[in-house]
């Protein structure tokens, strides 16, 4: 029989991303680590031939939603007995084993240090529960970066990890310690990532600016990275997050000063505006010393636009805490920012703390979003009369429409029928909505 006849049938992989910008990456390479194996993606979770769920453990009933929807699930795996069903990235590494005993549905579970043994586990060569933080670096296990659809738009894992241990957070038990990939590795994907089309790289990294990788000549800081990545020819914008402000060096804000490829914007979480509340925390920085960073930071670049986070009802927050946190906000002027009521993770050592009222936070709440909302309207009507780069990600809902990400990050709706995804272009700003611009091509 001609085997050309009965080719292979295609196997096929859905994924599911939870949460932050590195999840949207680590589900990219185990998409690549998956088409090493002859899976294709697909957008049908019916057709699909493996399901992969890649969770994420900072956002609230992280583990609740898991849960949902592996239970969502089931019908599916009735009917196709065959499928496989993986869940990964950070609730995967907090549950582990309690997933498959609660989901026996599940065939294998990867934390997000090992989803370079994906393939293997698969395979049935490898433990169906893989939680390890192993020695080897799994970038170096990893197939080659391929191009799945042209984007002008990529994102570039340079750090993971975090030593912080704020009172809060899960993420030094669920990313480990904090590890810096080298510099060779990081220019070299950078390369192949813009051999394929990419005009611009995010740099990710849970603790991003705290990079320190290994360099020819000793251990670089996340500036010299920068300027080495500027030198890149047809790297057009670099961006990156997410930031600790302890970690903003004198070379990284000069950076800002003296590099056009780096985008004036700046994700620099503060979480409060109360020195008790920040201690509480284990944030390490004050208020005031937040404030002067500010200032440092807009002294290098003028027009940078400042992002942050904000838990508000942190355990033992009071009214003059909460005030503290607004009257920070009025002193920095936000251009948007992410705010969230606490939310208490087991085994961070806020965990047991006693708990703001709820009414009470979700006051909080509203205050403060109404100010960051009424920030962020000033910026974007700020921006009316100026003109910026465009770059191209997508056509819009209009004939003749094209949508792409300012260098401010604002999203821009523009008429441009002769352009094409992946031109970055001169625009002026003509008009602000709720949550994006409408601009005009320029000259």
């Amino acid at each position: 029989m001609n085997d050309q006849a009965n080719p292979p049938a295609v196997k096929k992989l859905f994924i599911k991303t939870y949460g932050c910008q590195m999840n949207v990456y680590d589900s990219q390479r185990m998409a690549e680590a998956m088409g090493a194996e002859g899976y294709v993606l697909t957008e049908d979770q019916a057709d699909a031939d493996m399901v992969l769920l890649n969770t994420c453990h900072i956002r609230e009933k992280a583990a609740e939603k898991l849960y949902s929807d592996l239970g969502r699930l089931k019908p599916l795996k009735a009917e196709k007995p065959d499928l496989k069903i993986g869940v990964a990235g950070c609730v995967a590494q907090a549950e582990g084993e309690e997933i498959v005993r609660r989901m026996p549905l599940v065939d294998l579970v990867v934390g997000p240090q090992t989803y370079h043994r994906l393939p293997a586990m698969v395979r049935g060569e490898a433990p169906a529960i893989n939680t390890d933080f192993p020695e080897e670096d799994k970038f170096d296990h990893l197939p080659a970066r391929r191009a799945t659809r042209r984007a002008p738009a990529a994102f570039l894992t340079v750090q993971e990890g975090c030593d912080k241990f704020c009172a809060f957070c899960v993420v030094p038990y669920t990313r480990g310690a904090e590890v810096s990939r080298p510099v060779d590795r990081i220019l070299r994907e950078a390369r192949d990532l813009v051999e394929r089309g990419v005009r611009e790289i995010t740099l990710l990294g849970q603790n991003v600016n705290g990079w320190h990788g290994a360099g020819s000549d000793g251990d670089w800081g996340f500036g010299r990275l920068i300027r080495a990545l500027a030198d890149i020819e047809g790297l057009d914008r670099i961006r990156y997050t997410t930031s600790h402000p302890n970690d903003m060096a004198d070379d990284l804000i000069a950076a800002h000063r003296d590099i056009p490829q780096l985008m004036p914007y700046l994700h620099l979480p503060v979480q409060s505006g109360s020195d008790r509340i920040l201690k509480a925390m284990n944030r390490k920085h004050t208020a005031a010393e937040y404030l002067r960073l500010i200032d440092r930071i807009r002294e290098a670049r003028p027009d940078i636009l400042l992002t942050s986070d904000f838990i508000v009802g942190f355990p033992g927050e009071t009214d003059a805490d909460h005030q503290d946190t607004l009257r920070l906000v009025a002193a920095v002027g936000f251009g948007t920012a992410f705010s969230f009521k606490y939310s208490p993770r087991p085994g961070t050592p806020a965990y047991d703390r006693p708990e703001v009222d709820g009414t009470v936070a979700d006051e909080r709440l509203q205050e403060l979003q109404a100010l960051l909302t009424k920030q962020q309207k000033a910026a974007q009507e700020g921006m009316v009369g100026r003109t910026v780069g465009v770059l191209f990600e997508k056509p819009g809902r209009q004939a003749g429409q094209m949508i792409g990400k300012s260098d401010y990050l604002h999203s821009v709706f523009v008429d441009a029928p002769q352009a094409q995804v992946g031109d970055l272009v001169t625009v002026r700003i003509v008009e602000s909505a709720a949550n994006s611009l409408r601009g005009e091509l320029a000259g």
